[in-house]
């Protein structure tokens, strides 16, 4: 068997060998947001599929259609969600001050897991910040990972 064989057959267990992109079990809840996200992803993928089919890449082909199938699993799975407006109590979609111990101020929105970025603020509504905020009313105390936050205000964005 040439090495020219090899490395090929081991390219095609390689394109083969992508892997599915892991899909949550938990609710596809989305904002409008997020919403708009899985839309320009979708568009996005589309653009590059065309580009690598031109280009006869099969392993950009490979990834791309995998990155397709993912999103549009969670296209077909979105459920949006808009908090009611004035709702006293913190729900999905809702953005959130918090206060420590320390009197350390953050703000949270309670977003979708593909829209969560908490670099930017926005964290995802099975994360267990979130899960220990839902319910809850300004005034009201959250304990997360041995550390207490007081909400001091809701708001919807």
């Amino acid at each position: 068997m040439s090495r020219a064989f090899t490395r090929e057959e081991d390219s095609e267990n390689a394109i083969a060998g992508v892997g599915e992109r892991p899909i949550s079990p938990h609710r596809n809840l989305v904002t409008e947001r997020g919403l708009a996200q899985i839309e320009d992803n979708l568009a996005d993928l589309r653009d590059v599929l065309a580009k690598a089919e031109r280009k006869a890449d099969r392993e950009r082909i490979a990834v791309v259609s995998r990155d397709l199938r993912y999103w549009t699993a969670r296209r077909e799975s979105a459920e949006l969600s808009v908090p009611e407006p004035g709702s006293d109590v913190v729900r999905f979609g809702m953005g959130v001050t918090l206060e420590g111990d320390d009197g350390k101020k953050v703000h949270w929105k309670i977003v979708g897991e593909d829209e969560a970025d908490p670099t930017k603020g926005s964290i995802s509504h099975v994360s267990p910040m979130a899960v220990a905020l839902f319910g809850k009313k300004v005034g009201d105390v959250a304990a997360v990972n041995g550390k207490e936050w007081e909400i001091v205000k809701l708001s919807d964005s």
